[in-house]
């Protein structure tokens, strides 16, 4: 097993990495083609801290593994909330953007409820994607639409407000590729070796994705949220952790339903989803008040996430 473990390692580092150089080609060939840092952050930034998840998940239904990729989206979520954003407030306290309590946040608890919808007869087939599939167009068209600044409100960052570092189009394209190679790369390693673990060790699938591929694969969004609060600029944790796991739901989740149709585990459903539907809810009351009130999200939250996270891993403990 020993051995598993290393290949998940070097498939986490793989991922990691990828990711990394994936952003950094990209980024540089958009700058180059004049396209402004500011949207290369919206775009390219935001799927690179996410790519692990995709590129895990398509390569866990492709091997009809398809408890894995569900197990990744619903873990993924519940170490974003629970974890990342739990640390990051006990750093240093937040102050959410009001911009989304009018945006990202309804459309994460729409995509939340949806999903529900779509696992409650315990199946995820091809329609269920179709559905998925056409709320994440829905989500990218209303996302995309200039929002209204409140009077008042504070200007968009300054482009050089983004750090890009300077490439020529060559050297970009190359990172792109390599970037995309150790992506897929480490997909396949990650995913052959926890299969292999899950197998020697006795426990399902799922729990492995729940689990060890959730923890890999959201590292990135970890360190962004402690980045971006170290750097006083707590709106980007948020709009981070809230954008990554529409995302998480709306393009990890199709890969199994068209790839690997077939029967969600029952745990899945009733002690993962509804544990990720009420974190999302806390997540969502507790944006709400703070906005409303003027306060911030302390350590004094920061600590119920996390416990709500060890509450919810000490029961996959004990059930698996």
């Amino acid at each position: 097993m020993w051995l598993d473990v290393v290949i998940v390692a070097l498939g986490f580092a793989g991922l990691i990495w990828g990711a990394d150089k994936f952003v950094a080609g990209a980024s540089a060939i958009a700058l180059n083609w004049g396209v402004t840092p500011l949207m290369i952050g919206l775009t390219i930034v935001a799927f690179g801290t996410s790519a692990p998840e995709f590129f895990s998940s398509a390569v866990a239904a492709v091997e009809n593994q398809a408890a894995i990729a569900i197990g990744n989206a619903l873990g993924s979520n519940i170490f974003n909330i629970g974890v990342a954003l739990g640390v990051a407030a006990l750093i240093r306290p937040i102050i959410p953007p009001a911009s989304v309590r009018r945006r990202e946040l309804p459309i994460l608890l729409l995509v939340s409820v949806v999903t529900g919808f779509l696992f409650a007869n315990l199946t995820l087939g091809p329609y269920d994607s179709v559905i998925l599939i056409a709320l994440l167009v829905f989500v990218a068209v209303r996302l995309s639409r200039p929002q209204e600044k409140p009077v008042g409100a504070e200007d968009l960052p300054a482009d050089d407000d983004v750090d890009i570092a300077p490439m020529s189009t060559s050297r970009a394209s190359l990172f792109l590729m390599i970037g995309l190679a150790l992506l897929i790369l480490g997909a396949e390693a990650l995913v052959g070796g926890a299969s292999a673990i899950a197998t020697e060790l006795g426990v399902s699938s799922a729990v492995i994705g729940l689990t060890i591929v959730a923890f890999g694969t959201s590292l990135p969004e970890l360190a962004a949220c402690v980045a971006s609060v170290l750097k006083g600029q707590s709106d980007l944790a948020i709009g981070n952790i809230v954008g990554s796991n529409i995302l998480n739901l709306l393009v990890v989740l199709p890969f199994p339903g068209l790839l690997a149709a077939g029967l969600i585990e029952p745990d899945l459903l009733y002690r993962d989803y509804l544990s990720m539907l009420l974190m999302t809810l806390v997540l969502a009351a507790v944006i709400f008040w703070t906005i409303k009130s003027g306060k911030h999200m302390g350590r004094g939250i920061g600590a119920v996430f996390l416990l709500m996270y060890a509450a919810w891993f000490s029961t996959l403990l004990q059930q698996a």
